[in-house]
């Protein structure tokens, strides 16, 4: 379906104002749609973004502030997303041999038994971009990073 189809709204200001509305649009419909996947599994997106990122430690402590730093969302509070992991035993906290007064993250086998459980499901949510081809794909992730560039 087309914007215009999908908001009820058959004019735009201009082409800027159409991409902007589409980008707005397009992340709450792939968020809605990844939200679906983890409902059932009683985790959020920001909580499997952290699983993610503590899986891809392999293992190894990270700091909090480290997760942040690479939360895709960044408005997240991540000690309070990491005290939901700690609670369903997803995460455990360890003391920072380095810093005393950090505190260092891993996953638990409880956490990458879950995140096994969620990779199909999200390997299904990903195929939804199949429909473009990956040199497409290459530029519209390039298109986007331009749009992230400071305007100088």
């Amino acid at each position: 379906m087309s914007i215009e189809t999908d908001i009820k709204q058959k004019k735009f200001r201009s082409p800027y104002q159409k991409l902007a509305l589409n980008l707005v649009y397009t992340t709450k419909w792939l968020e809605y749609k990844q939200l679906e996947s983890f409902k059932e599994h009683d985790i959020t997106p920001q909580q499997y973004n952290v699983l993610r990122i503590l899986r891809g430690q392999q293992g190894n402590p990270i700091k909090v502030s480290e997760i942040t730093d690479r939360m895709l969302d960044k408005s997240s509070n991540t000690s309070r997303l990491i005290d939901k992991l700690l609670a369903k035993n997803l995460a455990k906290r360890t003391s920072c041999e380095s810093d005393r007064r950090a505190v260092d993250v891993v996953i638990t086998s409880e956490g990458l038994e879950l995140l096994k459980v969620l990779d199909p499901f999200i390997e299904d949510w990903e195929n939804r971009f199949n429909i473009i081809s990956e040199e497409e794909a290459e530029q519209i992730s390039a298109l986007l990073d331009k749009l992230r560039e400071p305007n100088d």
